[in-house]
């Protein structure tokens, strides 16, 4: 499958990337993306972006080498009830934002607060997509969270990242797996992304290929095969897609 974009991207801005925006979209560029996306952390991650930083988005070209330019954030769930860290302020000015459970936030909670967790940030009208729901630590109902999903029409991420065997989430590959299987049943849209923290890795979707192929996961469900689909996840109209 053609991959045209890539959402889930970290620079330096979020504190533990090593690659600058400029050098992200060019890799973009150079692997052929139609649309390339970046998504530091927001501030409850030490040493990331405080909300100021993405108040001035404005200054980013829309298109860089023929690459369209999307402006998100990957905002972190801090209670059990799905608040982020991130002010209406702000997210209203974004493109997209995705919302995600990280350890060093907020600590894991029993399946229920858990679930709690994930649905209170899918009320919130801002969140599209919901970040990398395969962390073992966070033990979910991947069938709930599906179904729930598509009736709020909030996409799950299939994140490349945690289905490296490297990665510090627990069974990722696995769980992911689970996440598919679920999303099937409910028709619930999939995004891939490669969450990327070094340019090299930037629409980089291997594993996520993978993975796709294995689970005969049907093409009509993802999201990055259609620039009409990326619509689905935007807060706002982009002229140039």
């Amino acid at each position: 499958m053609k991959y045209l974009f890539d959402l889930h991207t970290h620079t330096i801005a979020s504190g533990h990337a090593y690659s600058t925006l400029k050098e992200n979209m060019e890799e973009a560029a150079a692997k052929g993306l139609l649309a390339y996306g970046f998504s530091d952390h927001s501030e409850a991650v030490p040493g990331s972006c405080k909300n100021i930083y993405f108040m001035n988005f404005k200054v980013i070209p829309r298109k860089y080498k023929g690459v369209l330019i999307l402006r998100g954030v990957e905002a972190n769930i801090m209670d059990f009830k799905g608040n982020l860290d991130v002010d209406e302020n702000v997210l209203k000015r974004l493109d997209y934002v995705i919302a995600s459970l990280h350890t060093i936030c907020i600590e894991p909670g029993s399946l229920d607060e858990n679930m709690n967790a994930y649905f209170g940030a899918m009320s919130n009208p801002y969140v599209k997509i919901i970040g990398h729901p395969d962390d073992g630590r966070y033990p979910i109902d991947h069938d709930a969270l599906a179904k729930e999903a598509a009736k709020r029409s909030i996409v799950l991420e299939l994140n490349n990242s945690s289905l490296n065997p490297m990665s510090a989430r627990v069974g990722g590959r696995e769980n992911a797996a689970k996440m598919l299987l679920a999303a099937k049943k409910y028709g619930t849209y999939v995004v891939c992304n490669t969450d990327s923290h070094y340019a090299d890795y930037v629409g980089d979707f291997g594993n996520c290929d993978d993975l796709l192929n294995e689970s005969a996961f049907p093409k009509e469900l993802i999201l990055n095969n259609s620039m009409e689909k990326l619509k689905l996840i935007l807060n706002k109209d982009i002229e140039d897609l």
